[in-house]
């Protein structure tokens, strides 16, 4: 029996290797409720957001990671978010058929862009490659060799029921079992598509690692969470400028937003449009003393 939506970090004791294991169930569930997908888009997009929550559990911060795809092929644009919280959402945008290979088949001439926002006014860290590999999992181990980070092996599989996915790390500093990396890896090269999405984080590690002393942590639940709101949109509504959406209101009768990781609809007449407008140009209230 699978724990539903579920990340669970291990590692294997006596070494530098650390890992995570993640299952999406009603979380992919409801991103698919939200596109009707065709099949090659839709393993891409699954195993996209199997791979920003492995990422993201990998990493300290308050913030989200962005993992976006851009290419000039069948599907244009795949964007997917992680929270530190562990809620995620995602989205494709495709044209016409998309037919199955490797990910330039799918993408065309492209590329990764991986954004870490910590939030909280501090900096963003953003790392871009080109799309090489027959899949994912191919292209993101390409980015850590290219980015100097830790080494990084990822197995991704998504169907229409659940979207999985296997992450190693190998860690800094003194390792007594120098052949532990290339064994572990070696292993999990072995793991199946079926394995990923039908057996749970103890199957999984017992049938790959059943010789070795593996520590497996309590699972942090996932989730399907859109950030978006009415007080979000209307900050985009005001990034426009009061001329172009009065504009829009003119033509439309009202502004219409409609967010496109949840479906969720916003809609602003001409009394809530002047009311934005005129909060952004009140000046600020200084406080006054009694």
């Amino acid at each position: 029996m699978n724990e539903r939506d579920s990340l669970q970090r291990f590692l294997i004791e006596h070494t530098n290797v650390r890992g995570e294991w993640v299952h999406l169930d009603a979380t992919w569930q409801a991103v698919l409720e939200r596109g009707d997908y065709p099949p090659v888009v839709r393993e891409t997009l699954g195993e996209a957001l199997a791979a920003v929550a492995l990422l993201a559990a990998t990493i300290k911060f308050k913030g989200s990671l962005i993992l976006q795809i851009a290419g000039d092929g069948p599907i244009g644009m795949l964007v997917v978010q992680a929270t530190s919280g562990h809620t995620l959402r995602g989205l494709a945008r495709w044209n016409g058929e998309v037919p199955a290979g490797d990910l330039v088949t799918r993408f065309g001439n492209g590329r990764i862009v991986i954004t870490i926002d910590p939030g909280e006014g501090m900096e963003r860290y953003q790392g871009v490659v080109g799309l090489v590999g027959e899949n994912l999992a191919d292209a993101l181990r390409d980015y850590f060799e290219r980015s100097e980070q830790l080494p990084t092996q990822l197995w991704l599989a998504a169907d229409g029921t659940a979207a999985a996915g296997l992450l190693l790390q190998r860690m800094p500093g003194h390792e007594e079992d120098s052949d532990a990396w290339n064994r572990t890896v070696t292993l999990a090269e072995t793991v199946t598509r079926d394995e990923l999405i039908s057996l749970n984080a103890r199957q999984i590690l017992h049938r790959l690692y059943h010789e070795e002393d593996v520590r497996l942590f309590e699972r942090d639940p996932v989730s399907f969470r859109c950030g978006c709101s009415r007080e979000r949109v209307a900050e985009m509504i005001l990034s426009l400028g009061a001329d172009e959406a009065r504009s829009i209101l003119e033509d439309e009768g009202q502004v219409d937003v409609t967010c496109e990781f949840c479906n969720a609809s916003y809609h602003f007449d001409a009394v809530d449009i002047e009311q934005i407008f005129a909060a952004a140009d009140q000046p600020p209230v200084k406080p006054t003393r009694h």
